[in-house]
Formats: structure tokens, sequence, C-alpha cells
């Protein structure tokens, strides 16, 4: 019986640490900061403004180059074909396509999957800088790509999680 007491014990406190690693990990974030990003957008694309805007509140640091032609660069970084839309952003070691909410981009860095990087194919209505007057956000999805194959990293409406 003492030595179940004593394993039940040992888990738990194993459980308890691994818990205040994960409460704690956020906390580091904010006082080492968010990696450097860099977005490479068209410089007429008033949406990029706004999803530059959104990455920014949430913490990121970011860089902003223009150029009028994005198809090199995103051939270069691996981008699906399938997958592209009007910006580019580079951040901790992966590639960001189109509208990706940060709370996504965060849980890249955290989670760091063997990846190329996360994207939003088109410019979905209420996603981060492309929401509308009077128009309601539409659902979309967060795609995980390569290497392996594509998956869905994550659903949104608007800049909510689903």
């Amino acid at each position: 019986m003492r030595i179940g007491a004593f394993a039940t014990r040992r888990a738990f406190l194993a459980g308890a640490a691994q818990a205040g690693a994960a409460l704690l990990l956020p906390s580091a974030w904010a006082a080492e900061g968010l990696p450097r990003m860099t977005v490479t957008r068209d410089p007429s694309c008033g949406c990029c403004r706004g999803w530059v805007a959104h990455v920014k509140e949430a913490g990121f640091p970011v860089e902003v180059l223009e150029a009028t032609d994005l198809g090199p660069l995103k051939a270069r970084l691996g981008v699906p074909p399938a997958l592209i839309s009007c910006h580019t952003a580079e951040v901790g070691g992966y590639v960001l396509e189109g509208h990706v909410p940060a709370e996504a981009i965060v849980r890249l860095i955290a989670e760091r999957p063997e990846a190329r990087g996360l994207a939003v194919p088109g410019m979905p209505v209420g996603s981060p800088g492309m929401e509308v007057t009077g128009m309601a956000p539409e659902p979309y999805e967060v795609v995980l790509f390569g290497p392996g194959p594509q998956r869905v990293f994550a659903r949104y409406h608007g800049t909510q999680a689903i």
C-alpha cells in the first residue's frame, strides 16, 4: 500500500510541475518578448496593414518590407500555390501566409511542429485585417503545411478560435 501511495504522490507532483510550467510559459514570453517577424507585402494592399497592426498589438516586433511581386518569395519559402494569399511573413523559423491570427502564431511557436508554416488561404472576411463593416465574419481554417501533408491547425470565426 505504501508503494502505491508513493507512486500516486509522485505522479501528482510531476503533474503539478508540468501544469506550473505551462502556466509560466506565456509569462516567460512576456519577459523575453516574442520573436521578430518580417512581413513582405504589396505597398498598395490595405488589408495587409490591418494584419500587421493585429500582430503588433499581440506583441510581435514587426519589420515590414514592400514588394510589388511576391511570387518569387512565396516560391522560395515553399508556400503551396493553393494556400497563397496577399502577404507573407517569416517568424521563428516559420512562414506565415495570409491573415493568420496572432493566437495561432503564438501556438505554432510554442508547439514547434515539424512544418514549414501556417496559412489562411484567400482572404476570409473577419480574419485579422479583413474586418468589413456590416459583414459578418466567415469561419475559416488555419492550415499547417510542409514538409509533410497539410492539415488543419486551427479553426476560427473572425479572431475567435472555434
